[in-house]
Parts: C-alpha cells; structure tokens; sequence
C-alpha cells in the first residue's frame, strides 16, 4: 500500500536525463527558497542592530559564502543525479556516515519547517485573528505536506504560482511602508536598536542558508549541466539577498522595529492572508522534501528497509508541524547559528573528496551513463567523523574570523590533508542501494 503513496521521486536513484528541468525552473524554486518571510526576518534582524551599508556587506559576504558552497556542491549533485544523503555515501562519510547526515539533515530541516510554520501562523493570528497561533499553523504544516508527497514536479508549479504573487503582493506593502519616509534617510540613519557587528551579521546571513547549501544537490540533480547549476545559484541566492533582506533592513529602519512579520503583513484582509501564504508554501515545501530525502536513507542504512518517500514525508511533515505550532520561532537566531558552524564541514568534506582526493570518485563513476548504481560503497570512513566534529569545533570555538567559514575550510583542509596523508581508508563495505529507475532494485 504504501508503495502507492505519493511519488518517490527517485529517492535512492540517480535522476535520469529525461527527468531533467531547464535551469529558470529550478532557478524560481532557488529563488523562492531565499525570497522567503524568514529572510525579511533576517533583514529585519540585521537592520535593527546595523546600519544600511553595514547590513548590505553582512548580506553581501554572507551570499558569496553561501554561493561559493552551493555550487561546488550542486556540480555534484547535478553530475551524479544523487541526492546529497545518498551522495555521501562515496564523496568521504560512507554508507554509515551518510545516514548519519541523513539524520542531521532531517532533523534541522524539520526544525526550518517549524520556524516558517510559525511565522506564518504569527502573521495570521496578528493579522486577521480567528484561531490561535498553534491552528494557523497546523493547518499550513499539514497543507504543504500534501504539495510534497506529490513529489518535485507539484513543487515547481507550487514555485511558479507563488514566487511572483509573493513577490508583487510583499512590494505593494513595502513600497506603502515606506512611501512616508525619505530612502536616503533611511539609509544613512543609525541602527535603532543594540549594536552588532559586520562578523555577527554575516554569520546570521550564513547561517539562515547554510543547510540551503549542504543539500543543494536534492535539487541540482534535476539540472541539466554545470553551468545551468551556476546560473541558478547566482540569480537565485543574489536576488534574494538583497531584494528581500535588504528590503527588511529598510523596513527596520523606517519603524525602528524587528518586527517585520507585521509590518509586511500589514495589508488588511485578503492581501496580507496571501502574503503569508504565498511566502509559506514556496519555502517550507523543500526544508520537507529534503528532510525526508535525508531520513529515507536513515531509515534504508539503518534497517536495510527501503520506505515509501511520501510516507516519510508525511511523518515529518507532522513533526515539524507540531514544532512550529509549539513555538520553534522563538529559538530563530540561536537556530541559525548553530547551523552556520555544523553543516559547511559537511560540503568542505564532499567538495575535497570528490574534486581534490577522489578517493572513491571512480567507484561513484561506475554505470553513471547508464543511469546504473556503483558497485557498493564504503560502510564506514572513520577519520571523516574526525574532521567533521574537529571542524565544528573550530567554527564554534575559534573566534578570529566568521565561524561558519572557518568550520567549512577547516573541514576541506584536514580532509585534504589526511587524504594525502593515506588516513582516509573505508571500514568496510555496503551494498550501493540505489536504483536505476523508480522501483527497479539494483
């Protein structure tokens, strides 16, 4: 029965050619990842305690970050057709490793599901009242976990629809916001509430897409070549740092409050309800759908049992739910930063495995053509879970520099260092578990 449930949407295979969108297909589901009520949070968060120039370079060097990550890491993935759980299995963490990352990645990706359940439950409430907080947001975990199970191509026309009704509906209110208040006061006024730093700003900006990056490749395999993965990232990630997060720097600015849920939300009636849920389901469908890629390989490493996509999906869906009806949002920047230091050793890690050792990059090679699984791979790679808590530490523990660029060229370095070194050596082995196609075993 469950088998029946949804769409896999090749979970444990690669995406074969005929599967493949054009690069402005994912680039609008990109950019409606980044053009999100949480980022006029995080410009919000930066313009109350910087000021515009110094918000602009924080958004600035925080997306360079972010894009220098997501590309290397979606060539990846668009090369292999993997996703990034079942990609690292041959790119240093092993088939044990990767169900660790898929585990990790679940995890904090139903943790996003809860955060944007909760803005947008807290934009209703304030907005049009009726239920409480914890209603609103029920009903809107439980509706994109419907778009999800039906799997990547309902996503995309859930992306086409929303990212330009989000977009027109959010500049009628900003431009209503701010047509009271000189733009170039706004942007040489002195930030209205307590101070931070370029440093803090640009791990907040880090840290809000640093999962982004890591599980780039659950969408860049469904590119056709590199430079389409390159293009999508650019528009995408460029256009949303600064159209929606500078945006909510303005906004801060103009009421001197953080507050940027209701002042976006500000329109009365139908407009305001459109906003939010415009701005909820483009988001939170892929934290779900990437969160369940990653448990589907748990749940295959762990009990050698292959489920269903959707079925995941839908438990998740309903965890995550109750976390934002539970008040996740309230947790939102110590959220983010713990993030920006965990997740980049994961894409320093692939990144120095699959273009600078490549220690088994000719295995993951095997039947790529033919759309065919490698032969097996590596159950356990030892010093990977070394470098990855080492570079961690670093990120978190080191405080010259920006903590999430730290752990990320640590990671990439020690693993670099110890690959050549002979230190990375597989622990056994595991079968491939991938398929060639959907629901044909390999």
């Amino acid at each position: 029965m469950a088998d029946t449930v949804g769409m896999d949407d090749y979970s444990l295979a690669r995406v074969p050619t005929t599967a493949r969108y054009p690069w402005w297909s994912i680039a609008v589901q990109r950019f409606g990842q980044v053009s999100a009520l949480t980022q006029f949070l995080l410009g919000a968060t930066l313009g109350f305690g910087m000021d515009f120039w110094g918000a602009f370079w924080a958004l600035t060097i925080g997306a360079v970050i972010l894009e220098f990550g997501m590309i290397f890491v979606g060539v990846i993935g668009m090369r292999e057709g993997l996703s990034t759980s079942m990609l690292a299995r041959w790119t240093g963490f092993g088939r044990g490793g990767s169900a660790v990352i898929g585990l990790a990645i679940g995890i904090s990706l139903i943790g996003w599901f809860g955060v944007q359940s909760g803005v947008s439950a807290r934009g209703l409430s304030e907005l049009i009242g009726g239920p409480p907080e914890w209603v609103w947001a029920i009903a809107f975990g439980l509706a994109v976990t419907a778009i999800v199970m039906l799997g990547f191509h309902s996503m995309a026309w859930t992306a086409y629809l929303t990212v330009p009704l989000f977009l027109a509906l959010v500049a009628w209110s900003i431009i209503s916001e701010l047509s009271g208040h000189s733009l170039g006061t706004l942007v040489s006024s002195p930030p209205p509430g307590p101070s931070m730093t370029l440093l803090e700003g640009v791990a907040l900006v880090a840290g809000s897409l640093m999962v982004g990056a890591v599980i780039t490749p659950d969408m860049t395999r469904f590119n056709r070549n590199a430079a389409d993965v390159v293009k999508q990232t650019l528009v995408g990630i460029t256009l949303g740092e600064y159209v929606i997060g500078l945006s909510g720097v303005l906004l801060a600015h103009a009421v001197g409050s953080s507050d940027v849920i209701a002042i976006v939300t500000s329109s009365v009636g139908l407009v305001g309800t459109l906003v939010i849920v415009a701005g909820t389901l483009k988001i939170n469908d892929w934290n779900l759908y990437s969160s369940g890629l990653g448990i589907v390989n748990f749940v295959v490493v762990v009990t050698d049992r292959r489920p269903n996509r959707a079925v995941v999906t839908a438990i998740v869906g309903v965890a995550g739910t109750l976390l934002g009806a539970a008040g996740i949002l309230d947790q939102f920047s110590n959220f983010l930063l713990i993030l920006g230091v965990v997740f980049p050793p994961i894409a320093g890690i692939m990144i120095a495995e699959y273009f600078v050792v490549r220690r088994w990059r000719g295995r993951l090679a095997e039947g790529r053509a033919e759309g065919a699984a490698p032969s097996s791979s590596p159950m356990w790679v030892p010093a990977t879970l070394v470098i990855w808590l080492a570079a961690s530490l670093v990120g978190q523990y080191v405080t010259a520099g920006l903590g999430s660029v730290n752990s990320l060229v640590a990671a990439f370095v020690l693993y670099v260092v110890c690959g050549k070194l002979g230190l990375v050596r597989e622990m056994g082995a595991g079968p491939a578990d991938i398929e060639i196609s959907e629901g044909v075993r390999v």
